[in-house]
């Protein structure tokens, strides 16, 4: 019966294969006349015979395909239409017939397979129909009603006349069914051909297996030696790991102390940094007032460049004015003599000189020497000292002056050398010695 199910499988795989390519490459409807569709329900004919149980009747013995076809309408209510359309049909009068109308219904409608899979899902139905080793209760029977589906895409217009149904095999079924059964013989010779050099294949696969096996067994008795080794190691990497996880607490811990630190020098470096951010504020701001004053410098500087250029021309007329010195010493040595003569009315000069002196004490005698820091401001012109305008003492009344105020020089009777005195006390100092007679 395994055999008998196996062929009649590999029939339906050709003829639903040669079916399908057949009909697609027609590219029209289909109809009762069509070689392919025939071989067709003649296969499925033989497949839904597989294994049917024998009715005794009137008759005599029978195998009748309408009873299994007939509980489909039970099992789908919409297969009830086909079912009463093959009872109402004119001329039909066996049960054969009667199957064969209804097989060529379910393909108009494309629900063939649709209805056989309700049919051999339910086993407990069939077999009171069928032997428990017959092509519908096996694996077989669900891998053909998986092949039909492929033949929705078919369109088939069959004639269905109840005498051509009724009828046994004509001389023209036979001829279909042995066409069917070369087509089967031949892709069964394929399939035995194909199955033998599977078969060699197959051999040569197991061999290569067996060699592998010996091998994989070798590997094994290693695998196991080196599982051995894995295991010790194994046991030494786990004490290994409660160390780290231990020294990974003490870590933490660690971790989490001076991230508590961080957070207070992050806080205290905030507060620097604000800090730090006035300063430079004032920095800049301080940085500007440098900047200005260092363009007041630069235009001091350019004076003074100026005033250098002067200096030097004054050098030269210096260097001049010893040659003429030198000159004039000469004459001078000569007019000592004369100036001896003149020695009485020195005398008288010096007198005067001390009375100079006295009235300068007495002049001095209410000076105060201001301090550098408590003057912030030009006695005189009242302008503020900076770095371009410094502070000088006048030598005579002690107070601070700027430069422009205090650009006088004078000898002193405390200092024989002239000094540095303020404009005051240079015009005071002037109109003295001018009272004087020289």
């Amino acid at each position: 019966m395994a055999m008998e199910r196996a062929n009649l499988l590999n029939m339906a795989k050709l003829s639903i294969k040669g079916l399908i390519e057949s009909a697609l490459s027609f590219g029209r409807t289909l109809d009762s006349d069509y070689p392919p569709l025939q071989q067709f329900f003649v296969v499925m004919e033989h497949c839904l015979k597989h294994g049917l149980k024998v009715k005794k009747s009137f008759l005599g013995f029978n195998k009748s395909l309408w009873g299994p076809l007939e509980l489909v309408e039970k099992l789908c209510p919409e297969a009830a239409e086909i079912s009463a359309s093959v009872r109402d049909l004119p001329g039909l009068k066996t049960p054969l017939g009667r199957a064969r109308a209804w097989l060529r219904l379910a393909l108009m409608q494309k629900r063939l397979a649709d209805y056989l899979r309700l049919l051999i899902t339910r086993k407990d139905l069939l077999s009171d129909f069928y032997e428990n080793s017959a092509l519908m209760l096996e694996e077989e029977g669900a891998v053909i009603v998986g092949l039909l589906v492929g033949l929705n895409v078919i369109d088939a217009n069959l004639c269905v006349k109840g005498e051509d149904l009724d009828s046994q095999l004509t001389q023209g079924d036979v001829s279909v069914e042995r066409d069917t059964y070369k087509q089967s013989r031949q892709g069964l010779d394929e399939m035995y051909n194909e199955v033998r050099r599977q078969l060699k294949e197959e051999c040569q696969l197991r061999q290569d297996v067996e060699n592998e096996l010996v091998v994989q067994v070798s590997m094994k008795q290693e695998m196991e030696l080196a599982m051995k080794l894995l295991e010790k190691d194994i046991h030494e990497k786990q004490d290994t790991l409660i160390g780290l996880r231990q020294q990974l607490d003490e870590v933490k811990a660690i971790n989490v102390e001076m991230y508590q630190k961080m957070q207070v020098q992050t806080h205290t470096h905030r507060h620097i940094i604000q800090q730090l951010e006035m300063d430079l504020k004032i920095e800049r701001e301080w940085r500007q007032t440098l900047q200005n004053d260092l363009h007041r410098e630069r235009d001091s500087v350019a004076q003074l460049s100026t005033e250098a250029l002067q200096i030097n021309g004054l050098k030269k007329e210096f260097h001049r004015l010893q040659d003429e010195n030198v000159q004039l010493k000469t004459i001078c040595e000569d007019q000592e003599k004369a100036l001896e003569e003149l020695g009485s009315k020195l005398s008288e000069s010096k007198l005067k000189i001390e009375d100079i002196k006295e009235a300068n004490k007495a002049l001095q005698g209410g000076q105060v020497w201001l301090k550098d820091k408590e003057a912030t401001h030009c006695k005189l012109c009242e302008k503020e000292f900076s770095i371009s305008r410094r502070k000088h003492h006048c030598r005579n009344c002690g107070e601070i002056f700027c430069n422009s105020c205090s650009d006088n020089e004078l000898p002193l009777p405390a200092s024989p050398k002239p000094v540095r005195v303020c404009d005051t006390c240079h015009a005071l100092l002037l109109q003295r010695c001018s009272s004087n007679p020289t």
